[in-house]
């Protein structure tokens, strides 16, 4: 945890530096105080919106489970968001399963899974969108090629998480080297956990709840690119729909890396540097990035904050629930030689 933490704030502050570098510090404060506050406000009505979208779609995803309320979910999904910016290195992940596995009962495996489902599914509509706009933009070829690499990447997880489901003893055979590279007294607990995860991806088994889920994460990324465009007006930032499109994907890339609590410094850099891409000058890119990250992670500290009083946890709490479901799972070996040893003593 600490190591990660300093290797966040190291690769956070390296950002910082990056996107400091060379700026006039009078010209951000100008650009801040000349900025149309009006803006902000459909902004900030879209930052909620899609707030509210991605705690319904979660709820589609887990409703081969068990179905959900909503509040239940949004909840839920505030106090996630809170935790996934607060902790570095992606480990508030967990955060939305824990909740949710201990207020439903769902193991928190399952829940995980979910978790991947959306994430992919995320990943698949930003990449498909950014191609989309490349083949009408001209854009560079590392960040072409980046972007590829990730699709290719997600696309694998995808079919894995597919064969999970619909060919499942091939896809443990592709897995059984990554299982072998345990003692050999944690596969059968392994593949046990495996299956657990599997339920978390029993919506891609609902053709047309994928088909929703397709449409949702769509109307999502959309909403987040729109309120991205509006913004740009608030700082006379003269770039079509498509711009906020190639920023928003640039940005999720940027903070995909390991990064300080809140991304600070890789949000920053990456939004400078999308921007950069069509021309906006490096203090106007950065003056902008400053009030896109923090209007954006306030909603969701803010929502997160409110929520918490009901959703109440700990990382310790979060391992503690995981090892329970992970010493849930039986070992069938095991199971064998305690029946062996039974008929014995009869």
């Amino acid at each position: 945890m600490l190591k990660n933490l300093f290797l966040g704030i190291v690769i956070g502050a390296f950002f910082v530096y990056l996107s400091f570098r060379g700026i006039d510090l009078k010209g951000i404060t100008t650009g801040l105080k000349n900025a149309n506050l009006f803006f902000i406000i459909p902004f900030l009505c879209l930052m909620i919106l899609m707030q509210l979208l991605k705690s319904y779609r979660w709820g589609i995803i887990m409703k081969p489970i068990m179905e959900i309320d909503q509040f239940s979910l949004f909840s839920v999904t505030s106090v996630g968001f809170l935790a996934v910016v607060a902790i570095p290195a992606r480990i508030g992940e967990l955060a939305r399963p824990y909740l949710i596995s201990t207020k439903t009962g769902i193991s928190m495996s399952s829940a995980v899974g979910t978790v991947m489902v959306e994430r992919v599914f995320d990943a698949l509509t930003v990449l498909t969108v950014f191609f989309i706009v490349v083949l009408f933009t001209p854009l560079p070829p590392w960040l072409i090629r980046g972007s590829l690499i990730f699709l290719l990447l997600v696309l694998a997880l995808l079919g894995l998480m597919a064969l999970l489901i619909f060919r499942k003893e091939t896809a443990m055979k592709i897995l059984s080297p990554i299982v072998k590279l345990f003692p050999a007294k944690w596969h059968s607990k392994l593949t046990g956990l495996i299956d657990h995860f599997v339920d978390g991806f029993k919506i891609i088994s609902h053709q047309r709840h994928m088909c929703y889920l397709a449409f949702l994460s769509i109307l999502i990324w959309v909403i987040d690119a729109v309120a991205m465009y509006i913004l740009f007006f608030a700082f006379d930032i003269e770039l079509p729909l498509s711009a906020a499109f190639v920023l928003m994907a640039t940005i999720i890339l940027g903070i995909a890396i390991p990064a300080a609590p809140g991304f600070v410094g890789n949000w920053h850099f990456f939004c400078v540097l999308g921007l950069g891409l069509f021309g906006i000058d490096k203090t106007g890119a950065l003056t902008y990035a400053i009030v896109l990250h923090f209007l954006s992670i306030g909603i969701i500290v803010i929502l997160g904050l409110a929520f918490l009083p009901f959703n109440q946890f700990s990382l310790s709490d979060i391992k503690s629930k995981f090892s329970i479901n992970s010493e849930e799972i039986v070992d069938p070996e095991e199971t064998h030689l305690t029946e062996q040893k039974a008929g014995l003593e009869k």
